[in-house]
Parts: C-alpha cells; sequence; structure tokens
C-alpha cells in the first residue's frame, strides 16, 4: 500500500507544487492554479465566492482544486496562504537588529524616522479614506444602542481608546476584552439594534474575525476597521474603512488607525446629539 500524500503547510512548497501540477491539471484546474500563484493575498482572505468570481471558475472548482493537491478543502488549503501572510514579519529581535543598523545608536534619528513614518500613515489615509464609508460608519454607530468594541494584539489599543472616548460622550459600549477567554460571551447580548466596530490587520487576530463575523450573522451592524477588501472582516461588515500603515523596520505606526478612530467617535456622538 503506498503512503497517503501529505500536502504542503508552508507556501513555498505548495507554490512548487502548484507550479509542478499545472500542466497536468483540467483546464479550470489549472486556471485556479495560475491565479493562486499570480495573487496568493487575494486568495488568502476572500471568501470561496469571491475567490472563484476573481478567477472565473464556480466555487466548487475551488473544492475540486483543493482536493486534488491533497487538501480537504478549500478552507484547508487557504490556511496555507493565510499563514504566508503571517510568516512576512520578522520578530522583534529582527525587527530590532535591522533599526540598530539603520540608526546607529543614534535616537534622535530614530525618532525622527518613526514621525515621518507616522506622517506618511496620515497622508495616506486622508488621501485614500473612503467618504461615503466613512458617512455610513458614523451613522451606524450613532443610531445604535450600544456599541460593542472588538480588537486584539496590535489593534487592542485603538478599541481601549474608542471605548474610553464613546463613553466620555455617553456613548454606551462594551469593550470586548477577552478576559477570561470570555471575549465570544461578551457579545451574545447585541443585537440589531447595536452595532460592533471590530478592528484587524494583517495578520488577522482570529478571534476578532470570529466574533465580528459571527455578530454580522446575527444582524449586528459591523464597522470594520482593516487594511484592505480581502481582510476576512470585510465579507461581513455593514461599512469598512482601510488603513494602510506605513512601517519603519516592520514596526507599524498606529497613528492612522488612531486618527480615524478619534473622527469615528466624535462625529458619531455629534450625530447622535444633532
Amino acid at each position: 500500500m503506498s503512503e497517503k500524500f501529505i500536502p504542503p503547510r508552508d507556501y513555498d512548497s505548495l507554490k512548487t507544487l502548484m507550479i509542478a501540477r499545472k500542466p497536468d491539471l483540467p483546464r479550470r484546474l489549472a486556471q485556479v492554479a495560475e491565479f493562486a500563484v499570480a495573487s496568493p493575498d487575494e486568495l488568502a482572505f476572500g471568501t470561496a465566492a469571491t475567490v472563484a468570481e476573481m478567477a472565473d471558475v464556480q466555487p466548487s472548482t475551488l473544492v475540486r482544486f483543493a482536493k486534488s493537491l491533497g487538501y480537504d478543502g478549500f478552507s484547508d488549503l487557504q490556511t496555507v496562504f493565510r499563514s504566508r501572510l503571517r510568516d512576512r514579519w520578522p520578530d522583534y529581535d529582527e525587527r530590532l537588529e535591522a533599526l540598530r543598523k539603520r540608526s546607529e545608536n543614534d535616537t534622535h534619528a530614530l525618532f525622527a524616522d518613526f514621525c515621518n513614518t507616522a506622517v506618511a500613515s496620515l497622508r495616506r489615509l486622508q488621501d485614500g479614506v473612503d467618504p461615503e464609508e466613512l458617512e455610513r460608519a458614523v451613522a451606524i454607530l450613532a443610531k445604535a444602542r450600544i456599541i460593542y468594541l472588538v480588537a486584539q494584539r496590535r489593534a487592542f489599543p485603538v478599541a481601549a481608546y474608542m471605548a474610553y472616548a464613546l463613553s466620555k460622550m455617553r456613548l454606551p459600549t462594551v469593550l470586548v476584552d477577552n478576559v477570561a477567554s470570555l471575549g465570544p460571551e461578551q457579545m451574545l447580548a447585541a443585537g440589531a439594534e447595536d452595532a460592533m466596530v471590530a478592528i484587524s490587520f494583517t495578520p488577522y487576530a482570529p478571534l476578532t474575525v470570529e466574533i465580528a463575523n459571527k455578530a454580522a450573522e446575527r444582524g449586528v451592524p459591523v464597522v470594520a476597521i482593516t487594511d484592505s477588501a480581502f481582510s476576512p472582516l470585510a465579507h461581513g461588515a455593514a461599512a469598512r474603512l482601510d488603513v494602510v500603515e506605513s512601517d519603519l523596520g516592520a514596526f507599524r505606526s498606529l497613528s492612522g488607525t488612531l486618527c480615524l478612530a478619534m473622527a469615528l467617535c466624535v462625529a458619531a456622538a455629534e450625530k447622535k446629539r444633532g
């Protein structure tokens, strides 16, 4: 009995496999392989429906393609593409070493570099924010009975700030902080008359995605603050605001995200009172 083929769990090996298998695949499966190699980010965070549309195939073709490579299904294959994005970011020792070489132990030069990075983030956000999406997000928050705020890891300070600011302006909030691993339970009372702000960027926090998508399925309007249309938060969002922060030595600024958060809080409070 031949041994069962174990599909690759890292992107580089998967890419090599797709390129090797492509000539022998049926036309539609070869089309998916070509799309996957050319657009790995889109495959990583699109839904089966959106990826199928972009690749110009049926969703069932994605499942067939995944199984032809030895995966259990499309979701199993997608995890490899998602791990590629997580692996892009170096660990903190590597980041610090890169900055040490850049600044040559000149603290003021390092400070200036971070200032310039923050300015770049703010300029990109100012030029790139969608005014209609911004107004839609403000309207959702102003109308909400309670605003639930969810973010993890690097994005958590933004949610914490919004909880502080909105509470000061007398807009009821719940910060889903996941203390004692109770994050999913903290938003169980949320309904269609409430709203949720979900904040996550590459590599996306699984808990934030899970909580936001489950809330959207239950009819809670979700305002997603994320980084692209291919974010896993995008599919269920009632409004999506993209922030692409500049980085310095892989240390990403939060300047643009906090600026956007401040504007949302103040505009929602003004609209609710007006």
